[in-house]
């Protein structure tokens, strides 16, 4: 019965909790924040973290001498030979403890290399961990964006179905009225399902864009929806005057170009750590050890830690090894650790051009995108105020439907194309703050 009531209560706290994330409406801060603390790909990357971290202690504690201790007892039953030909029944207990100590003093630096090599590769992976939550940043809020987007444009093809639907009624109006032919009635019915069509495509480009980031945040798609904003006109400020500004950071402070900066120190001290196997090892060691012995033959033994403090004895040792011969092994692992030295700056040569690039691209698309935002504006003017003067014309008997119909055609079409222009520049100009190491934000 207990068992039925905690599964009970389980399963619905897992209800609960779905509830409430499908009630919420997230922001886009609180995207990127769910994004970075929940995907997988990142918590993987702050366990691997937590595994440097314990191999840096490990790499630590080679600094420190190992320390090992020994006990031993034996117990002898049965006939021994006390003489020569003579046997007795003995019983011999003999007690052994033992503390050995072991330190190395010199390899050639290999551990103190070994250790800078181990806080490197921590440093490493938390460059490219900041990296990877930087890229899911910048996908939630595409996607974030693309949802605004499609928001929008289902509320223009609402919009332009409401119109339809007001225009039917105005024509059948004027046809009953005989001031029009009956034809216009099923000009205008076409337009209209045209209209609801839109609508229906509308809506699932909106759901699909939800589904995205949905899957994007790990979140169930059933009720998930996002807080809509109203994206104001994106001001021309927003777009950098000079791509020099941008380059100059992006060179010194983008994750790529640190990482393969690290990787250039990493194969230094590879380089190192191979060459100590040129070098000879010192070694040395420390040993303390005690025993007592005591047997049934002998009357009036020293007491137990007597013997122990009368025979204990202490051992030290000091041990060179020199390398004379390694069958290469030592100048192969000096070349090929030069080898990826090289190689190593080679991929910061490469990585700094991709990212000059990737971002001369990024800044080209943006201007090439305020253009065509202000295109855009200047045709979506022109095309309301077109059709607007198209309207009063239809109004007043001087323009068939048919005319009115492509006047308000070419105003869709401009509010579309206006309407992916803006969110296109915001995009591009996101894309250079995301080089800028900017938050995104909207």
């Amino acid at each position: 019965m207990k068992t039925n009531i905690k599964a009970l209560t389980l399963l619905l706290f897992v209800a609960l909790s779905f509830s409430s994330f499908a009630q919420k409406k997230w922001t886009l801060q609180e995207c990127i924040m769910y994004a970075q603390e929940n995907n997988i790909s990142i918590r993987q990357g702050e366990n691997n973290l937590m595994l440097n971290e314990q191999d840096i202690i490990s790499a630590k504690g080679a600094f420190l001498p190992s320390i090992s201790g020994s006990a031993g007892h034996s117990l002898t039953l049965g006939n021994a030979e006390i003489f020569p030909g003579q046997f007795v029944d003995r019983t011999a207990n003999s007690t052994n403890f033992g503390l050995s100590l072991s330190e190395t003093i010199y390899n050639g630096s290999r551990i103190k290399n070994q250790y800078k090599q181990a806080q490197l590769t921590y440093d490493f992976n938390s460059v490219n961990l900041n990296q990877v939550k930087e890229n899911m940043s910048l996908d939630v809020a595409v996607a974030y964006l693309n949802i605004l987007m499609f928001k929008e444009r289902l509320e223009i093809a609402k919009t332009q179905y409401e119109f339809s639907v007001k225009q039917l009624k105005q024509v059948k109006e004027l046809v009953d009225a005989g001031v029009q032919p009956r034809a216009n009635i099923f000009d205008s019915e076409a337009t209209l399902s045209t209209d609801a069509q839109s609508v229906t495509s509308a809506e699932n480009d909106y759901n699909l864009a939800l589904l995205t980031l949905s899957q994007l945040l790990q979140l169930p798609f059933d009720g998930f929806e996002v807080e809509i904003l109203e994206l104001e006109d994106p001001s021309l400020e927003i777009m950098y005057d000079k791509i020099d500004d941008v380059l100059s950071y992006a060179l010194e402070n983008r994750g790529e170009v640190k990482m393969a900066e690290m990787m250039i120190e990493s194969a230094e001290l590879d380089t190192k750590i191979a060459k100590s196997g040129y070098y000879p090892s010192v070694t040395g060691g420390y040993s303390l050890g005690s025993n007592a012995f005591y047997t049934n033959l002998q009357d009036g033994e020293d007491t137990f830690f007597n013997q122990l403090n009368n025979q204990k004895s202490h051992f030290f040792n000091v041990g060179v090894n020199i390398p004379i011969f390694s069958g290469f092994r030592n100048d192969v692992n000096v070349a090929k650790s030069k080898i990826r030295e090289e190689n190593s700056k080679l991929t910061l040569q490469q990585t700094k051009l991709d990212l000059e690039s990737n971002i001369q691209r990024a800044f080209t698309d943006a201007r090439a995108a305020l253009r065509s935002y202000e295109a855009a504006q200047k045709s979506f003017s022109s095309q309301q105020e077109s059709f607007n003067n198209a309207q009063e014309r239809y109004n007043i008997g001087a323009m068939n439907a048919f005319d009115l119909e492509q006047a308000r055609v070419r105003f869709v079409n401009a509010q579309s194309s206006l309407l992916n222009a803006k969110y296109d520049f915001v995009f591009k100009t996101k894309v250079l703050d995301f080089y800028m190491g900017k938050q995104i934000t909207l």
